[in-house]
């Protein structure tokens, strides 16, 4: 029977609350600089994030919730030259780029703090020397700014493999963001755990074979976790226990004893 030698990590939702607080804040801002008139409420970007990746949730909402303004989103590019589709695309990879921009000022601000148990978890892993990884489709640089500005700069060195944005090229729920980190780490998912917050996220990384921990949020808290070997509402604290709802927990708190069991199990 394999041990546990590795966990592996989404960030939004699942290390903070990052999409409510942080994406959506930095959207509307980068929105707002760009004199565009769109404003993302927080229902509507409940809706958005059905789709992973922010440049493709731009494309997404012109295309389904604007689609006159396609015209009108190409002529704001300022692209003179080339194809339309190129000036499209060049349109949304700068709207994109603002807003990760603003987004990781936000994380400079403090503006989103991590969530009950991280860092808890975080320490406990590092003091057993078990590797960890970052699975994600967020950019790279917003994944540096969250980690950097909430435990510090030597935090990025504490996880072997940061898989993150464009490095694969389908984003969850494909499978390909987790079986990169888990071929960068010459690991077998049997060896891993992941722990995810939403639909799309468990689609990837049971995709990957791996077994998997939820933890839900307020976007993600009525989403199908079926495969999930244990659905919390956060990992919990000595004096701020965890929810389980669903699977088997005899833990007040996520630990790396529950992690080892559940792989076991």
């Amino acid at each position: 029977m394999s041990q546990l030698e590795a966990l592996i990590f989404d960030v939004d939702g699942t290390l903070a609350d990052t999409e409510r607080d942080g994406h959506l804040v930095a959207f509307n801002m980068a929105f707002e600089e760009a004199g565009l008139d769109w404003h993302w409420s927080v229902e509507l970007y409940g809706q958005l994030l059905g789709v992973t990746g922010g440049k493709e949730r731009i494309r997404y909402y012109l295309s389904d919730f604007y689609p006159d303004e396609r015209g009108q989103a190409f002529s704001l590019s300022g692209s003179e030259t080339g194809a339309e589709a190129t000036g499209f695309d060049q349109f949304i990879a700068g709207l994109h780029a603002s807003k990760t921009a603003f987004y990781t000022q936000l994380m400079a601000d403090g503006a989103v703090p991590l969530r009950s148990g991280v860092v808890r978890l975080f320490q406990e892993a590092r003091d057993a020397g078990l590797r960890m990884a970052i699975a994600t489709t967020t950019t790279p640089a917003n994944v540096t700014a969250l980690l950097t500005h909430t435990l510090g700069a030597e935090a990025i060195d504490w996880f072997e493999v940061i898989a993150a944005g464009d490095i694969v090229p389908a984003k969850k729920p494909a499978a390909d963001i987790y079986l990169y980190a888990i071929e960068k780490m010459n690991l077998k998912a049997d060896q891993c755990l992941a722990f995810e917050d939403s639909h799309n996220g468990l689609l990837s990384s049971r995709g990957a074979d791996l077994k998997t921990i939820v933890t839900i949020n307020d976007y993600t808290r009525d989403h199908d976790f079926t495969g999930a070997e244990l659905v919390l509402s956060d990992f919990g604290e000595p004096d701020q226990p965890m929810t389980v709802l669903d699977g088997n927990c005899d833990e007040s708190y996520f630990t790396l004893h529950s992690a080892e069991k559940i792989l076991q199990s």
